[in-house]
């Protein structure tokens, strides 16, 4: 993913948000059935607007967001009561991305003292919680194999999740719809 960066695309105003590329859906199952549906583009820039759709689905099982931001990063997101479960790809991508900085900062973890011209050159490493969606029947260690996969894109890494939890084709069927 390092390798895929391309410059600095820090969105910090509403007139950015149509600058980050990617796609953000909620994950719901309920009642043994997967249920895919888009966010807004909001949700791609800013941590708390992702949080804000996802409690608004309000569902008695497991809910969760699969943000994929730029092709560079992706995150794992599930609002609980005792607070917002996190898992971000690529902690170097809070050099350039605010609602990466904004998840390290949700997980009490300092942005990397990275040179932003050195960026191509640092292999990325995840931080969060790594047994995000274990409950769900995606286990740390398998989590962490797909994370090292850093060759491929995030939404390729996203797309691996959804097969392994088995909500691929309502994934795919989602993003068919949306535009690109």
């Amino acid at each position: 993913m390092a390798a895929q960066r391309s410059g600095t695309n820090r969105a910090t105003s509403e007139e950015d948000y149509d600058d980050v590329e990617g796609f953000a859906v909620a994950v719901v199952r309920e009642d043994g059935k997967w249920r895919c549906s888009p966010l807004s583009s909001a949700a791609l820039t800013t941590l708390s607007a992702a949080e804000d759709e996802l409690k608004e689905l309000r569902s008695s099982g497991a809910v969760f967001g699969l943000l994929d931001v730029d092709d560079e990063f992706f995150v794992v997101l599930r609002p609980a009561p005792s607070g917002t479960r996190l898992l971000i790809s690529d902690a170097t991508a809070a050099i350039d991305y605010d609602i990466a900085a904004d998840v390290l900062e949700a997980l009490n973890i300092e942005i990397p003292d990275l040179d932003p011209d050195e960026l191509d050159d640092i292999e990325p490493w995840e931080e969060g919680d790594l047994g995000v969606l274990a409950d769900l029947g995606l286990p740390e260690p398998v989590l962490s194999v797909i994370l090292a996969e850093t060759d491929l894109y995030p939404d390729e890494q996203l797309g691996m999740i959804a097969q392994r939890l088995g909500f691929a084709n309502e994934l795919s069927a989602v993003l068919d719809k949306l535009p690109r």
